[in-house]
This record gives C-alpha cells, sequence and structure tokens, in this order.
C-alpha cells in the first residue's frame, strides 16, 4: 500500500454535507465502488492483508460492507455471510443490541452464518463510533469463531470508534482525523 494507490482512494470519496441529517460530513463510497480499476485496488489492499491468515468467513455488515465484504471474501477464496437490520434475514438468528446517538439498534446474524473456531474478517466501507462493528464482533464471538480483524475502507478517527472495538484489532485503509 503505496502513497498515492492511498491519496487516490482519497480522491473518489465525496464528501456529502448535512447528509443524512443536518451537521452530518457523508462519506459517500458510490464513485469508489463506480471505478473498477480503483474498487479492485482497495479491495486488493485488504487481500493482501489476510491473503496468507486463513481467512474462512468474511462478515459484511449492512449494506455497504456487503459490497466490500463480498468482494473481499471473493478474493480470498473465503466465504461470505452478512449481518443484518432485524427481520431481514429469513432462518433462526441472533441478536446483538448497540447504542445509537438517540437510544439502541440491532443486528442480526444467521445461527448457522459461521462455523465454530471458523477464522473471521469483519469488513465495511466505514467505522465511525463503532457500534454496529462491536455488536457484530459479539455475533461472531457467541457463534464460536475468532474475530482476526476488523477491516474499513474508511476510519472516522475522531469519533473513536476504535475504543469500542477493544482487543479486536482494526485496519483501515483512509483515516480522517476532524469533522
Amino acid at each position: 500500500m503505496n502513497n498515492n494507490e492511498i491519496e487516490s482512494i482519497r480522491q473518489a470519496i465525496r464528501d456529502v454535507p448535512n447528509f443524512p441529517k443536518p451537521g452530518i460530513l457523508f462519506k459517500d463510497i458510490m464513485p469508489l465502488l463506480g471505478n473498477g480499476p480503483l474498487f479492485a485496488k482497495t479491495i486488493n489492499i485488504l487481500a493482501d492483508r489476510y491473503r496468507d491468515q486463513r481467512i474462512d468467513t468474511v462478515l459484511g455488515i449492512e449494506s455497504r460492507g456487503f459490497i466490500v465484504g463480498a468482494a473481499l471474501a471473493y478474493t480470498l477464496n473465503a466465504g461470505f455471510s452478512a449481518v443484518r437490520k432485524p427481520g431481514k434475514l429469513p432462518y433462526d438468528t441472533h441478536s446483538a443490541s448497540y447504542d445509537l446517538e438517540y437510544g439502541t439498534d440491532s443486528l442480526e446474524i444467521h445461527t448457522d452464518a459461521i462455523r465454530p473456531k471458523a477464522r473471521v474478517v469483519i469488513a465495511d466501507d466505514l467505522i465511525a463510533t463503532g457500534g454496529t462493528a462491536a455488536a457484530t464482533a459479539e455475533l461472531v464471538s457467541r457463534l464460536g469463531a475468532k474475530v482476526v480483524e476488523c477491516a474499513f475502507v474508511i476510519e472516522l478517527s475522531f469519533l473513536k470508534g476504535r475504543d469500542k472495538l477493544r482487543p479486536y484489532d482494526v485496519f483501515s485503509i483512509l483515516q480522517y482525523y476532524d469533522e
């Protein structure tokens, strides 16, 4: 991963002010996903990190984590599974809750999504406060699997999401240190 690659990925991220609500600066990865060679480079940066780590499953967090996670799983020749919002999965599920700014929310995973002792990478486009990733890691543990690392394209470092993921390792391609 060199500085030119990182900068080209950073340049493809679009800032959308006041989305989804006033005062939020949304980091939109859609332009990155629309650039085939740059998207491939992004996935290859992640894959190179895990290629020799015997990853069994990549777990994508709804919804852009499905895109990043599925591409990463394919590249690693690993399985893919999804963590979704409540009521979206058709089979038996486990659920984990996490805090929002005002209230709580939950995520679910199929009870057979990951085999016990599997080596799992949790993938998403962005880590902000870390709540969804921490709930996802809880679900992986509940299934008896091991979180190898949590992988993100973007990290909003100023929101300290990594802190919620201790003791899990976290990797991000891009970091933003101020709002």
